[in-house]
């Protein structure tokens, strides 16, 4: 088992409340927390992935960081704690973070109609029905706001036609303008990479900076997230976990290229920023990100968020409407959030929020028991990478200390 505890020092402290990690004795729930890589190599051991990075925090103390498996099977290359992985759609709460940061400067509101900061999207349209011999569009009942946007409840639609290039931003909301909607705004709710996409222009445009500037400017360096980034440095990149899926006939697991890149390099700053899901990171930089948040939106003596903008990405901003891959899920800002625990959340309280990723990471903080819990695994062709058996597993081992 290729297995390292992280309890005894942790690269950054905190002075009088926890706005960061402090350092965390050795002793401190070792024995529980010890069930974490072993439960996790069971997974390695039956070829599920090919190896695992996981972390627990909890009252601002990291207490268990650990590796098991392998980052390249081929070359039988261990895992380590300190390997990058995609975390895909994980992005979308610093996305919507972004946002209401800049909601707390006065520069733009939740409710805002999209079109006040993109003109495209002026005049769109409603698909009613979509015939092969005919389309009908009606002009639906209200304009898209960045809350539709915010809470996958605009109705933009996903199948935007394939260009056979990078899109910059700009272009890519530009053809997400030009498809009728497919739902009324507000009245459904349907996963939208395009809307949080659209949400990353606006950024854009409001701060008159690049996407990937912003995030780097606001959230990303002050949080000292130093291997958070969209474009891995060649250093960087040798780190980075290669991801898996099942081999022929579900035997083994083979090596999958990364589909977002769409064969373009990994290390090209030249690629898109993409705000739905572009971001490659590490289990600690990930955890520092949710300890500003179940700070409240405050670390290391900076404050990030007010609020009242917390309460806005972390609460249930989508009432009744059924959202999310599980059962008991809702939305808030760029957040999923867990209404009534159920399943795969059955041991997270009510409240608890985070986001998964494409390829089966997930990141998750109960502000009720004040635990964080970050998994960071690379593997494909997952049935519901947030329904998982791996995911399920984590939490489990982690809710005996937890709670």
């Amino acid at each position: 088992m290729n297995r390292r505890h992280f309890l005894s020092t942790v690269p950054f402290t905190f002075a009088a409340v926890s706005t960061a990690f402090a350092a965390a004795k050795p002793e401190d729930g070792a024995a529980k927390l010890k069930a974490i890589p072993q439960r996790m190599q069971g997974f390695v051991d039956r070829q599920v992935v090919s190896g695992a990075v996981t972390l627990v925090a909890q009252g601002g103390k990291v207490v268990a960081l650990d590796a098991v498996g392998y980052s390249d099977l081929a070359a039988k290359k261990p895992m380590r704690t300190d390997d990058l992985f995609w975390i895909a759609s994980m992005t979308k709460p610093l996305t919507g973070t972004a946002i209401l940061m800049l909601q707390d400067e006065g520069k733009l509101s939740v409710d805002d109609a999209v079109e006040k900061f993109l003109p495209e999207f002026k005049n769109q349209m409603l698909l009613v029905t979509k015939t092969p011999e005919a389309i009908v569009l009606k002009k639906p009942g209200r304009r898209i706001t960045l809350r539709d946007l915010l809470t996958h409840t605009a109705g933009l639609n996903n199948d935007v036609p394939e260009t056979g290039r990078d899109l910059m931003l700009g272009e890519r909301t530009l053809a997400y303008a030009l498809q009728p909607l497919s739902f009324e705004p507000g009245s459904k709710w349907q996963y939208s990479n395009p809307g949080i996409n659209t949400l990353g222009r606006i950024v854009e445009v409001v701060s008159g900076q690049n996407f990937a500037d912003f995030l780097d400017a606001r959230i990303i360096k002050p949080l000292g997230m130093k291997d958070t980034t969209f474009w891995p440095t060649e250093a960087q990149a040798r780190r980075v976990a290669k991801a898996y899926q099942p081999g022929p006939d579900n035997n083994g697991l083979a090596e999958v290229d990364n589909y977002f890149l769409k064969g373009l390099p990994l290390t090209a700053r030249w690629r898109t920023a993409i705000p739905a899901g572009g971001l490659y990171s590490t289990a600690a930089d990930m955890a520092k990100f949710y300890q500003m948040m179940i700070n409240g939106g405050a670390a290391n003596g900076r404050r990030y968020l007010s609020a009242a903008a917390h309460q806005q990405l972390t609460r249930t901003q989508t009432g009744e409407i059924k959202t999310g891959f599980t059962d008991g899920m809702s939305w808030g800002f760029g957040f999923q959030v867990v209404k009534q625990p159920q399943g795969v959340t059955s041991m997270l309280a009510p409240g608890t929020y985070g986001h998964g990723g494409a390829y089966g990471t997930q990141s998750w903080a109960d502000p009720k028991s004040g635990t964080i819990y970050i998994l960071m695994i690379q593997r494909a062709k997952m049935a519901n990478g947030d329904a998982s058996d791996i995911r399920k597993a984590f939490q489990e081992a982690v809710g005996v200390f937890a709670h």
